[in-house]
């Protein structure tokens, strides 16, 4: 299998940035987040058992979950999240890894928010951790989201904090800074998963 970084951060922390910035280098990305959405669509069995759980006022008129109330809803509602985790994340974990087993560049990258929150850890062979201060983090937030303080507080809460998600890092991207500063870290951290992944992939051949 590809050699895969776990890629995760804080909500608004830059992932999506830093996913961008390793396509650009022919790197494949997994993302979970569009796994989610793909696995909650009209006539899947996931989108039928969340609809069952939680009722048809979260369904519009098209067919299509209401989003922003269920993810208000969560927000409220300690035992629906749970509830929605059981029915969303043993699938994700499955597509993640099919993915990857089909993945053509030399490594890929799995963005996974809730990487640690989720306990997939076992999913990828490293993992890199997008970091921003607190204070950037939530400025940032209330002006992509148009938010209001008191959300941007539940949106932060329902993740790992930051001391929590550097713990498990192997690799740091700090996204504070100049467009040009990020770029140059994934450039450095590209070639040390090039290295990795031949590295991986040598000892594979050595075993079989």
């Amino acid at each position: 299998m590809v050699f895969r970084v776990g890629l995760t951060g804080g909500i608004a922390s830059g992932k999506s940035t830093v996913s961008e910035l390793f396509k650009d280098l022919g790197i494949e990305v997994i993302d979970a987040d569009i796994i989610a959405r793909e696995l909650s669509q009209p006539g899947t069995a996931q989108y039928q058992l969340i609809v069952e759980y939680f009722g048809d006022e979260i369904v519009l008129a098209d067919g299509q979950l209401n989003r922003p109330a269920l993810r208000k809803l969560l927000f409220s509602d300690a035992k629906a999240k749970q509830q929605l985790e059981q029915i969303l994340h043993p699938a994700i974990r499955q597509q993640l890894l099919q993915q990857a087993a089909n993945a053509k560049s030399s490594y890929c990258i799995l963005s996974i928010p809730l990487l640690i929150e989720a306990n997939l850890q076992s999913c990828v062979d490293r993992i890199l951790v997008v970091d921003v201060d607190s204070e950037t983090q939530m400025l940032r937030l209330q002006n992509r989201d148009k938010l209001s303080t008191k959300e941007v507080t539940q949106h932060l809460a329902a993740q790992s904090n930051r001391a929590q998600r550097l713990q498990y890092a192997d690799d740091i991207i700090d996204n504070s800074d100049a467009i040009e500063k990020l770029k140059f870290q994934v450039t450095q951290l590209h070639a040390l998963y090039c290295q990795l992944a031949e590295a991986a992939e040598h000892e594979s051949r050595s075993k079989s």
